[in-house]
């Protein structure tokens, strides 16, 4: 039953996956049109601002504005000569530096990033902040955030359905099962999609930041001093969102020379 709880959660999601990203050239699970997603993000996005200390006028700040316009510039060339110039006409582009001790970045659907002053030291550069902001930026231009609440929707579902085929079994062997179906969901679907995501976001990151002018070598060095200021505090990568650091670095530098291949069709070389 286990099996096939779990196998049916996944065909629902194939079921639904119609939609081609042109820049992953992959078919996403995704319920929500930006037309419903964007105003929702556009407003939280705000609400947030006004919570929390915007830092303007410092050098750092500036910098945030400075490379999320090339990285928003790349983004633009790139979709172009992919003949997709329509498809960040929605997005209504934003770079904050906000006070924040956090380690940390973000980008909401529809172009609207946040940097925190805590992931500033670690950037140390303007390539090690291309890195940042070219894998959050690359997070809105596949379309994650949709992507997740559309599986969470699926999970839930799932559950319902759970529910139904076992209403006739004791409430003990009803709530074993909604457990089973929850740690199989979570760990064997919801945790590896999330952690596609990451993977996704690097790879478009490194060609937006090539494309911008930035060595994409410059993101294994970020990755290392990332993974040098967690302590190697992380969870195991199987019960993580994200990829282990070791994984992601040697990512990276697997995907560097395809970037620096792309970047060179705009003209930008790098030795």
């Amino acid at each position: 039953m286990k099996k096939n709880i779990v196998l049916g959660f996944c065909t629902i999601g194939l079921l639904f996956s119609c939609a081609t990203n042109p820049l992953t050239g992959k078919k996403s699970l995704n319920f929500v049109s930006n037309s419903e997603l964007f105003p929702s993000a556009f407003q939280q996005y705000g609400e947030f601002l006004k919570e929390n200390k915007v830092i303007t006028g410092t050098t750092d700040a500036r910098r945030v504005e400075s490379v999320g316009v090339k990285i928003k510039n790349a983004a633009e060339k790139y979709l172009a000569s992919l003949g997709q110039t329509d498809y960040l006409k929605d997005y209504r582009w934003e770079y904050k530096l906000v006070d924040n001790k956090e380690v940390n970045a973000w980008c909401m659907p529809g172009g609207k990033i946040v940097v925190y002053t805590g992931i500033m030291p670690i950037a140390k550069d303007d390539a090690g902040l291309a890195t940042v902001m070219g894998h959050e930026v690359s997070h809105a231009l596949a379309n994650h955030g949709a992507q997740r609440m559309s599986a969470s929707q699926l999970q839930s579902l799932g559950a319902a359905g759970v529910a139904v085929a076992t209403g006739s079994q004791s409430a003990e062997k009803q709530q074993m099962w909604q457990q089973y179906y929850g740690i199989g969901s979570q760990v064997g679907v919801m945790l590896p999609f999330s952690r596609s995501h990451e993977t996704e976001a690097d790879k478009i990151g490194l060609v937006l930041m090539a494309i911008a002018g930035y060595n994409p070598e410059e993101s294994i060095n970020f990755w290392t001093r990332m993974s040098a200021n967690s302590g190697g505090q992380a969870p195991a990568e199987m019960l993580s969102t994200h990829p282990s650091d070791a994984t992601r670095i040697a990512n990276l530098k697997a995907m560097v020379p395809e970037a620096k291949a792309v970047a060179a069709k705009f003209g930008v070389v790098f030795k």
